[in-house]
C-alpha cells in the first residue's frame, strides 16, 4: 500500500501524536476529530499512523479524512511487522516532534489532553506522564457495559491507578504516554520482541536509567473496551501470557495484582487434581470458588446500585471472571512453553 501524506505546516513541528492502528474504521476518524479539537496548536503538531495493512475501510477513511481537513498535518506509514512495537519504532523515528503522544486508535482524548501532557514534560517533573482511562463500552448490550465496569474496577484491574484514581503522583505505568524523543532514542525504543506488555517493560527501562513516570488525572482519554468475553479473554490471555516473558528480565517489577491471577488459576488446578484422590481437597476447592463467587456477586450487586442497571449483577461476574481466568492461564502456559523452550 502506498504512504498517505498530507504536509500543512504553518510553523515547527513540536508534537508528534503517533497512533498504532490495524482495522480501526469505526473510530479513526473519531480520533483524528479529537486531535483536530485540541487546545494545542494544530499547526504545531502533526499526526503519524502506523498501519499495519488494514484490511478494511480504515485506510480509505483516513484519506477522506485528509482531502477534507488539510489543516492537520496527517502521515501515514505501513507497519509490514503488524505489531504494536514495531508501529510505535517506525512512527518515532518518522516524527519530525521534539515531544511524542501516543494514542491508540480506538481512543478519544480530551480536548486538553495534548496540552497538558507537553506542559508536564515542560516542566520536567517526569520523563514520561500520562493520565486516565475513562473506558466505556465498545459496543451495544449488557455484557459490553459490564465488561467496560469490569476493566476499571480495583475488582477486576487491582490497583492499576490509571484506570480509577482521581490522585496525581508517580507511577509505575501509565497509559499510551507522553516523552521526549530523545528519551525515546536514549532509552532504545520498544521491544520488538514483546507483542504486548511492551509499553510496561519501556516504562521500566525508563525507571532504571533514572526517570520519572508520572499520572496526571486531569489528563483524561476515552478507552473503547472490548466488545464481547471472547475478545476480552483473547486480549487478557495474551496480556499474561507476554508479561511472564517480560517478567523474565526484569522479576522485580512484578506486582501483586499481576501475581494474583495465575496463583489462583494454578491453586485450583492443584486442588481440582487432588480433590480426584483427596476428599478434604474437594471441600477447600468449593468454599475457594463459592468465596470468589460471593466477592464478584457483591461487587456487581453494588455497581448494580450504583449504575442502576440491572445487567451488571450477572455480566460484571462474568467479565471479572474472564479477565482473571485468562490473565493467570496465559501467564502459566507461558512459563510451561519457557520451559519446554
Amino acid at each position: 500500500m502506498e504512504n498517505q501524506k498530507i504536509s500543512h505546516k504553518i510553523g515547527n513541528i513540536e508534537v508528534s501524536v503517533i497512533i498504532p492502528c490495524f482495522n480501526e474504521e469505526n473510530t479513526i476518524t473519531l480520533l483524528l476529530d479529537a486531535i483536530k479539537d485540541q487546545t494545542f496548536p494544530i499547526a504545531r503538531l502533526e499526526v503519524i499512523i502506523a498501519d499495519a495493512l488494514s484490511t478494511d475501510q480504515t485506510r480509505r477513511k483516513i484519506g477522506q479524512y485528509i482531502q477534507k481537513n488539510n489543516e492537520l498535518t496527517i502521515n501515514v506509514i505501513d507497519n509490514p511487522k503488524r505489531t504494536i512495537p514495531a508501529a510505535v519504532n517506525l512512527a518515532v523515528n518518522a516524527a519530525k516532534g521534539e515531544f511524542i503522544v501516543r494514542l491508540d486508535a480506538h481512543s478519544l482524548p480530551n480536548t486538553k489532553y495534548i496540552e497538558l501532557c507537553i506542559n508536564a514534560l515542560k516542566t520536567e517533573i517526569a520523563e514520561c506522564v500520562g493520565g486516565v482511562w475513562d473506558i466505556i463500552p465498545g459496543s451495544q448490550g449488557w455484557i459490553a457495559r459490564s465488561i467496560a465496569i469490569a476493566a476499571s474496577h480495583p475488582i477486576g484491574i487491582g490497583d492499576a491507578q490509571y484506570r480509577f484514581t482521581n490522585k496525581p503522583g508517580l507511577v509505575d505505568t501509565v497509559p499510551f504516554g507522553a516523552f521526549r524523543k530523545e528519551l525515546f532514542i536514549k532509552i532504545g525504543g520498544f521491544n520488538e520482541k514483546l507483542l504486548a506488555n511492551e509499553d510496561y517493560e519501556f516504562y521500566t527501562r525508563i525507571r532504571k536509567n533514572h526517570g520519572k513516570i508520572w499520572l496526571d488525572p486531569a489528563i483524561r482519554c476515552t478507552y473503547f473496551a472490548r466488545k464481547d468475553l471472547n475478545a476480552l479473554a483473547r486480549q487478557y490471555w495474551r496480556y499474561g501470557f507476554w508479561k511472564y516473558r517480560m517478567l523474565v528480565n526484569y522479576p522485580e517489577t512484578i506486582r501483586w495484582r499481576q501475581a494474583l491471577p495465575p496463583i489462583f488459576v494454578f491453586s485450583l488446578m492443584i486442588l481440582l487434581l487432588f480433590s480426584i484422590f483427596y476428599g478434604f481437597s474437594r471441600w477447600i476447592l468449593v468454599c475457594l470458588l463459592a468465596f470468589y463467587l460471593i466477592v464478584l456477586m457483591g461487587t456487581s450487586l453494588k455497581s448494580c446500585f450504583k449504575k442502576n442497571d440491572p445487567g451488571l449483577f450477572i455480566g460484571m461476574p462474568l467479565a471479572i471472571a474472564c479477565m482473571h481466568f485468562s490473565w493467570g492461564a496465559g501467564f502459566l502456559y507461558s512459563i510451561i512453553r519457557s520451559w519446554f523452550r
